[in-house]
Parts: structure tokens; sequence; C-alpha cells
């Protein structure tokens, strides 16, 4: 699916040039003893630079990562309320809602206790609050055009 593809190369492209970050497609992740989940990618800082995640010995993430992001067809019901609440609770930074149907990006940080929803600047661009020069413009998502991905991560 090409949305699918521009939005994780976005995430991988960023990843692949910091320090101490990891991209990961489709890892399971266990927030509690209530919510194990796989969205469809996790960007995590690594946990000798920080970060909260870790792995168990099956081979799972456990913790909350940086940031989630779903990319929703048919379940944008359950992102946008089960897991949102879920990853909310268990102190999950940012997360971030395709909705591939409608064509709109939901971002979302944590704030205190809650999430807030991030605006879009002036011209539609999601600025991260954690990952400083992560961006995303939901026209070039749609678009699926690698290299202006390229050219927003690149500034």
């Amino acid at each position: 699916m090409r949305n699918r593809t521009g939005c994780f190369s976005c995430g991988w492209v960023y990843a692949s040039r910091q320090t101490g970050l990891e991209w990961l497609p489709n890892a399971t992740l266990v927030l509690d003893a209530d919510n194990t989940v796989q969205p469809d990618a996790i960007l995590r800082r690594l946990p000798e630079h920080g970060g909260a995640t870790r792995l168990t010995p099956e081979g799972y993430l456990a913790g909350p990562p940086e940031l989630v992001v779903e990319v929703a067809a048919s379940s944008a019901s359950i992102d946008l309320r089960d897991k949102l609440r879920a990853y909310c609770r268990n102190g999950v930074q940012e997360y971030v809602v395709w909705r591939v149907s409608e064509q709109q990006l939901d971002w979302f940080y944590l704030d205190g206790d809650d999430y807030r929803r991030l605006a879009p600047d002036g011209h539609g661009v999601f600025h991260s609050r954690v990952f400083p020069g992560l961006r995303l413009a939901p026209e070039v998502l749609i678009s699926g055009d690698a290299g202006r991905l390229r050219a927003l991560l690149e500034g």
C-alpha cells in the first residue's frame, strides 16, 4: 500500500539519521498486564540513550516507547478509542493514527496524564514534540512521493 510505505519510509529515514533511535514496524509491545499490542510502527529511544522500553526474554518490547504509529483502514474506531486510552495510560509520549480511508492524520502528544491533539503548522506539517526534526505532512503522505518525504525530513 503506497500510503503505508510512505509513512514507514518517513520513520525509517528519520531514525536512521539519529543516534540511539530504533524504528520498528509491527513489533509486539507489552504495555501492561491487560494490553499487548502490535502497532504498525514504533519509534523508540534505545534504553542506553534514555528510552523506557526494554526487550523481554521472549523478544517482545515492554514499556512505553516514545512514539507509536497506527495505520487504520477499518480499525480507526478502535485505534482512536481503546488503543488511544491504553497508550495514554501507559505513558506513550506521542501517538499517530493515519486514517487511510479519510486520508486524515491524527497526532496526539501526552500532556500530563491525557493526550492533546497536535496541530499542524501553517503549511499543514506536523512537528513531533519528542523528536526534533521529525515532520510529516499528510499531503506528502497521500502523494506517496518518497523524495518529498525525505526533503521534508531534511528541512
